[in-house]
């Protein structure tokens, strides 16, 4: 008689309750009672804040509506709105060139390009609009034009600001191509594109996803830093205020006014960024 080999099936678990006498676990959630206490802390000082705010007459809330929308300020907003678009456009055009200009081979492009990015962003804004404010003291004629008269306030202050803002978005413009990938120059380039037709056909479209989000930091920035151009007496918004102000010695309102201006066009500008940023950025993970 051959011998039988007894096979045991593998005992399974039994089922929830099927054995008496034994309680299914039970998964309690964690309790964030210090989480919801901070988070009511912080919400009664925000509070707290907000209603000194609108209670403390000293802010003087009726003389800020009365001026919000006046000709005056609006005026200086607008000028403040077209000195920024303008400064944006020829900046990133001059700051795009010396992106290439210092991505290229030649060494002469590299170096000039090196030197002007170097120098614009090692000297303060201030500075260099109030060089360019004296620069008939330099130079008081260039090619037989008088230049003492020849720059507007308003001209000194296109012409700083963009030199300065070139030198930022050289940067920027640089960072963006450098993160395209490598072979899609190569593959460009075996089709025969031209250097600047592959730049604008090809590198630029890919870039623009990195370029995107610190230009629009920089276009908020530009925004706000032309403010700096009322030394010079140029009435932007900051400048037409400060008229005000001067006259009627209500500096705190007048100022507010200002404040809420900028916190508007700003908060505006960052939902226009947002949705380019979410143009440029389809078809990649993450995209939201």
């Amino acid at each position: 008689m051959s011998a039988q080999t007894e096979i045991h099936a593998p005992s399974l678990p039994s089922p929830p309750g099927e054995n008496a006498g034994e309680e299914t676990p039970r998964i309690v959630p964690v309790r964030r009672t210090g989480q919801w206490a901070a988070a009511v802390v912080v919400l009664l000082l925000l509070a707290g804040a907000l209603v000194s705010v609108v209670r403390n007459d000293a802010f003087q809330w009726g003389v800020v509506g009365e001026y919000l929308t006046t000709d005056a300020v609006l005026r200086g907003l607008g000028l403040t709105l077209w000195l920024t678009a303008l400064v944006m456009v020829l900046g990133f055009a001059l700051g795009t060139l010396l992106a290439v200009f210092r991505l290229s081979g030649n060494r002469v492009l590299q170096a000039v390009s090196w030197g002007y990015i170097w120098l614009f962003r090692s000297t303060p804004i201030l500075v260099q609009l109030l060089f360019w404010f004296n620069i008939g003291a330099l130079y008081p004629q260039i090619l037989g034009v008088d230049t003492v008269n020849l720059l507007s306030p308003i001209t000194v202050a296109v012409i700083g600001l963009t030199l300065h803002e070139a030198a930022y978005a050289a940067e920027v413009v640089r960072g963006g191509i450098l993160s395209v990938e490598r072979g899609q120059l190569e593959a460009a380039q075996s089709l025969g594109l031209g250097p600047w037709r592959r730049l604008r056909r090809i590198v630029l479209p890919q870039a623009m996803r990195s370029i995107v989000p610190p230009a629009g930091n920089m276009l908020i920035g530009t925004l706000k830093g032309t403010s700096i151009v009322s030394i010079i007496a140029v009435q932007d918004l900051l400048y037409s205020v400060q008229l005000v102000y001067h006259r009627t010695y209500e500096v705190i309102p007048l100022l507010l006014v200002a404040t809420l201006w900028y916190v508007a066009v700003t908060s505006l500008l960052s939902i226009g960024q947002y949705y380019v940023e979410r143009h440029y950025a389809r078809g990649t993970a993450g995209t939201r």
